[in-house]
């Protein structure tokens, strides 16, 4: 179906640029059930999702690079000038989308079984998420689970880097403590003195939890952890990133499982 609702503009005026832009902000995104996607790629892996967008701002001939879109969107035509101000990046990708945030679906083990799922302890870092994001994308991991201190999975930088992988991979916020007590899956946590990663046989389902950057699983998780798994160390850096950490697990469970 193609786009209704076209609109043309040739300035965007300076409230939809403050509202745009009070979009970067945790509690007005929540407020507003809209999060921020910007560049052709990312977009149209949103737009062959179960997401909403909900509108978008482009500059010209940006359209047709999209194509037909399958809803009902408001889109506008706006200068670069105009895309600068509103785009979170120094060099802006010729379009920027409002997309609505899904409801949370309820997080349980039966949602989670015959499956294997990240659970991420307090990552603070936005590029490390989105990271993440992608790479469970890339080993057809559907769920992350995430403690309820990690950063936001629609900070527009976590949405950014993770190229679109966000459209088809589930997060869900909870109490990380409680979930895990009350899981019957196996329990791995990714550790500097566990058992290596290239050792274990990961039996086709489980919960990995990966740490904070700075401080690691934090004391009251590693207490549930039934399986302590680590990645050897064959030089002399003092750690591993904790995206770089993922990306190895990840590769691992799919050998194994």
């Amino acid at each position: 179906m193609q786009v209704k609702n076209y609109g043309r503009l040739s300035m965007i005026s300076k409230s939809q640029i403050s509202f745009i832009k009070s979009l970067h902000q945790k509690k007005i995104r929540k407020e507003q059930g809209l999060f921020i996607v910007e560049g052709l790629k990312s977009l149209a892996e949103f737009i062959h999702s179960d997401y909403i967008v909900d509108s978008i701002f482009h500059t010209e001939n940006a359209m047709p690079k999209l194509g037909n879109l399958l809803q009902n969107v408001k889109v506008y035509e706006i200068s670069k000038p105009d895309l600068l101000k509103i785009s979170s990046l120094t060099s802006p990708q010729q379009l920027l989308a409002l997309i609505k945030i899904p409801q949370s679906k309820e997080l349980t083990t039966k949602l989670l079984k015959g499956s294997f799922t990240l659970a991420l302890d307090g990552i603070q870092d936005p590029g490390n998420l989105g990271t993440i994001i992608r790479t469970a994308d890339w080993f057809g991991i559907k769920h992350i689970i995430c403690s309820e201190d990690t950063v936001d999975v629609y900070n527009s930088k976590v949405v950014q880097a993770t190229m679109g992988s966000l459209s088809r991979v589930q997060l869900s916020y909870t109490n990380l403590e409680t979930f895990l007590k009350n899981t019957d899956l196996p329990v791995y946590g990714a550790v500097l003195n566990g058992n290596s990663v290239y050792e274990i046989n990961f039996k086709g389902e489980g919960i990995l939890v990966l740490g904070n950057e700075g401080s690691g699983i934090r004391q009251e998780i590693l207490n549930i952890i039934n399986y302590p798994v680590m990645i050897p160390r064959f030089g002399k850096a003092e750690s591993l990133n904790v995206a770089i950490s993922a990306s190895i697990f990840c590769s691992e469970i799919r050998r194994n499982s």
